[in-house]
């Protein structure tokens, strides 16, 4: 059940932040992007103690912000005012913002909110989460999120090119794990260190990645609603202080064709009632239970594929010798799979899945993470033998690598009605078709690859 705030958070918040003018209240939407309003100091509490009451539209719009009729929150219910009520610890301040500015994330109410509440991925996660706790199983979750670092100027031909150093340079090479380029990019790390650490988001370490201008920061791990909320909450800042710093942060799954894609990599576990690992084991394949787990994310990868990679460019990542997915493998301490157990000490045993583009929605990757560990856990699935050496070359399936056939195998798929609800998969579906209309009859392909760097 979701737990929303106190009123005495919004009251200890405005007497500790004086200067507070603005608070921007946002909802995730199904594509992962923050919408919502502006509003004055005067109104929050207001907001914490009766909620505040949002267009049912807001949770049925495309990746342009347009309406979605086919997802039965437009017309037919006359765009419906739906409650959402702010939730525990996501009031916090806006470094970056020139108006002293505080955000507050919302979601729909199980009741207030409807029809909108099937319709908020964060309740979708949830859901699940309550499923797999019912048994036992509290999962426990970390996010690594690719970003690139691009200038917001165009280069002399209007393509994206990656942002100056801090010598003036521009970044050409490669570098990966570079600690220069670390260090030429300390100003906006020393900013976004300090608005995490203000903001309570766990953020740990950062490596330069796979491609100039391109940066990794992982977070740590914990329960796996607040991890998902951590990691929400910091992609809106890294965006945020990359602006302050004329900078674009992009999360596009495969922004430049010749060169890396950004991932978003989902680490998961279960834990007892005692937070002990139930994958924890000297096995470096972890235990039985941690093999269904795998077993079951593999069954229904196909079929949740859609809310792993939910755009046209999202599928352009998928190459071999890339450090990107191509097969349905898995394997122990090995990158070229797309389900790693890392190695480590026996009580950090857990499952890396890198299937994800970074421009995932959080909340709907986690939720269709744990839905399929849940379905392998229930049917004692096998994974079979996990992958030795180079998975590229001994891959004998590979993943789909056309929008159109993950969102068909989402359609037809029985477990995801089980796993999700009808009601989710009626607004979800509608939005991706719509997209793939647009995608492929009324949007050239720069165009739309550039505007989904803003998702």
């Amino acid at each position: 059940m979701t737990t929303f705030a106190v009123v005495q958070e919004a009251q200890g918040f405005l007497a500790a932040n004086p200067d507070i003018e603005l608070i921007e209240l946002f909802i995730l939407d199904a594509n992962g992007v923050p919408r919502g309003k502006l509003l004055h100091r005067e109104e929050l509490l207001a907001l914490y103690q009766s909620g505040r009451p949002l267009p049912s539209t807001m949770l049925g719009l495309s990746i342009q912000g347009e309406d979605v009729e086919d997802t039965g929150l437009v017309w037919e219910v006359g765009d419906i005012d739906c409650r959402a009520y702010p939730l525990p610890g996501s009031l916090v301040r806006l470094p970056w913002r020139q108006i002293p500015t505080a955000a507050v994330q919302v979601s729909m109410h199980p009741s207030e909110g409807l029809p909108a509440t099937p319709a908020d991925p964060r309740q979708l996660l949830v859901r699940v989460i309550e499923q797999l706790e019912a048994e036992g199983y509290h999962p426990v979750m970390a996010c690594e999120l690719e970003f690139y670092l691009l200038d917001q100027k165009r280069d002399a031909q209007g393509r994206p090119q990656p942002a100056l150093d801090a010598d003036g340079s521009r970044p050409r090479q490669t570098q990966v794990y570079g600690l220069r380029e670390l260090e030429q990019i300390e100003p906006f790390l020393k900013d976004l260190y300090a608005a995490c650490k203000a903001q309570g988001i766990p953020a740990r370490t950062a490596i330069s990645e796979y491609a100039p201008g391109q940066v990794e920061i992982t977070l740590e791990h914990g329960p796996a609603l607040a991890a998902m909320d951590q990691a929400v909450r910091y992609k809106r800042l890294v965006k945020g202080v990359a602006h302050a710093h004329g900078m674009q942060a992009c999360f596009m799954a495969k922004p430049f064709a010749d060169i890396a894609g950004t991932g978003m990599h989902m680490h998961v576990s279960l834990a007892d009632g005692q937070g002990e690992n139930l994958f924890a084991s000297e096995d470096p394949a972890g235990t039985p239970l941690l093999r269904q787990a795998v077993g079951g994310m593999l069954a229904s990868l196909l079929d949740s594929l859609l809310l792993f990679c939910p755009n046209a460019n999202s599928y352009r990542r998928f190459q071999a010798n890339s450090y990107a997915p191509l097969a349905p493998t898995w394997g122990v301490d090995n990158r070229t799979v797309s389900l790693r157990v890392p190695g480590g000490p026996a009580n950090t045993r857990h499952i890396e899945h890198r299937i994800c583009g970074a421009d995932a929605n959080p909340y709907l990757a986690a939720a269709a993470i744990l839905a399929g560990i849940h379905r392998g856990i229930r049917e004692a699935l096998d994974p079979g033998a996990p992958v030795e050496g180079n998975g590229y070359a001994q891959a004998t399936e590979h993943l789909p690598t056309q929008w159109s056939a993950a969102i068909q195998a989402l359609e037809h798929s029985e477990w995801a009605r089980e796993a999700f609800g009808e009601a989710f998969l009626k607004v979800y579906l509608a939005i991706k078709r719509a997209e793939y209309r647009q995608f492929m009859g009324e949007v050239g392909e720069q165009d739309w690859r550039w505007y989904l760097s803003n998702a």
